[in-house]
């Protein structure tokens, strides 16, 4: 049924059951896997040497961190004796990314947590997982804590 499943990560607990839960159907469906984490290369609107200085660091630990989610991703899909495709991907909006990446891959499922780990997102229904759901017209498994 679904040939193409894209899981996007972000390193919380809600994205690893959104893995496992994509491991499950790759097995009953026998289905290819990408998993993808998104970072934003452009989080600063300053100028100078500061925000120069920043954006440097801002990208050093942002890269660590997904690198960090996709090498524990890899472990787990390897695990259940799965392949799994991996990328980091750049967008000014995590939503947007995942979005591109899924249509670009041609996945023709989402599976995504309900709540990411940023900030105020994981106050309410995933600000990213809500813009997911309004901008793909692909069906979305949202996976609840």
């Amino acid at each position: 049924m679904f040939k193409h499943i894209l899981v996007p990560i972000d390193g919380s607990a809600t994205s690893q059951l959104a893995v496992d839960k994509a491991i499950g159907l790759a097995k009953a469906f026998g289905s290819q896997v990408t998993a993808i984490f998104v970072i934003d290369p452009y989080p600063f609107t300053g100028v100078g040497t500061d925000f120069a200085y920043g954006q440097a660091e801002y990208l050093s630990a942002a890269s660590a961190e997904a690198n960090a989610a996709i090498k524990s991703a890899k472990a787990v899909f390897k695990a259940a004796d799965l392949a799994v495709e991996t990328a980091v991907v750049e967008s000014n909006n995590a939503w947007r990314g995942i979005v591109q990446k899924a249509e670009s891959s041609q996945a023709d499922l989402i599976v995504i947590g309900s709540h990411g780990r940023s900030g105020l997102e994981r106050l309410v229904l995933g600000s990213v997982t809500q813009a997911v759901l309004s901008h793909t017209h692909l069906p979305v498994l949202v996976v609840r804590t």
